[in-house]
């Protein structure tokens, strides 16, 4: 049974259960069955969109289990979209320390999970400050590839451009060429180096900055040039294994403060490459929309 709290009802496991209760399927872009009794998610429905067992979800909400991991508080705080507040409630009641103010978020706000679940299949996905790979969804994969069977840690856009010792890829799983590849090289580096200014005591960010510069001789060659800038746009040519070269224009919006960067992937309209980029969405690997 759940260890009981002060004030029944606000233990861990009860307020995973309030939250998933209040959450339609609507909302995390889930279909809904005629007949549905369950006005929230179903518990295999958190389980899916967290990447967690169904066995853990139950195990949290029965007090079973109370000190996940501070990556498992984060899946479930995407899961739920739960808003600031609500995620460093949901960090203390894990018992760990809320995100400071000035780390790197991987937090997506409520409202814009709701914004991206409405974009259908249009190839999106949301990254942290220093590229980290946090959410996409089920277009991004159709075109791209799916990213899922990767190590969450190397779900990085910069560690993919910039590999160290020839490592693998793991994002972009088919060929991709740019129009300007030295100018997007530059702006990812100076868009890091920005972050650094944003989020100077974050580990991650260090960690990554200092790998790349080891072990990639043209990321540290651009890193001593101590230019400062945001990477906003560029335009890709996407080998696609099913259905040919993919030609999409990609846009980077940036979320404020978090400095969230949503990366949005598309075609002309009415060109033959719209027609390509929907046909993958379709001929592409199975996957689901990650939260």
């Amino acid at each position: 049974m759940e260890i009981m709290s002060t004030i029944p009802g606000t233990g861990l496991g009860a307020m995973i259960r309030t939250w998933r209760d209040r959450l339609p399927p609507s909302a995390a872009a889930l279909p809904v069955a005629r007949g549905r009794r369950a006005a929230g998610l179903r518990r295999e429905e958190l389980a899916d969109l967290a990447g967690v067992s169904v066995d853990y979800v139950v195990r949290l909400e029965q007090g079973r289990a109370t000190t996940p991991s501070s990556s498992v508080v984060a899946s479930l705080a995407r899961a739920l979209q739960l808003s600031t507040a609500e995620r460093d409630h949901l960090y203390r009641l894990a018992r760990l320390v809320p995100p400071a103010n000035d780390a790197i978020s991987d937090h997506l706000p409520p409202g814009m999970q709701r914004v991206l679940a409405r974009l259908g299949d249009v190839a999106v996905a949301v990254f942290a400050a220093d590229w980290q790979l946090v959410w996409w969804n089920r277009g991004w994969a159709g075109l791209l590839g799916d990213p899922s069977a990767s190590p969450p840690r190397l779900r990085n856009f910069a560690r993919d451009r910039f590999p160290v010792d020839g490592g693998p890829v793991h994002l972009a799983l088919w060929p991709v060429t740019e129009q300007d590849r030295d100018a997007t090289d530059a702006a990812v580096v100076s868009d890091l180096r920005r972050a650094t200014g944003r989020f100077p005591q974050h580990t991650r960010l260090a960690v990554l900055i200092r790998e790349l510069s080891a072990g990639n001789r043209r990321f540290a060659e651009l890193w001593t040039t101590g230019e400062v800038a945001a990477h906003r746009e560029d335009h890709k040519t996407i080998d696609h294994p099913s259905v040919g070269p993919i030609t999409v224009d990609c846009d980077v919006l940036t979320d404020g403060d978090s400095e969230l960067k949503i990366v949005i992937m598309t075609a002309v309209p009415g060109s033959e490459d719209e027609t390509k980029l929907q046909l993958a969405a379709i001929a592409g690997p199975l996957a689901t929309a990650h939260n």
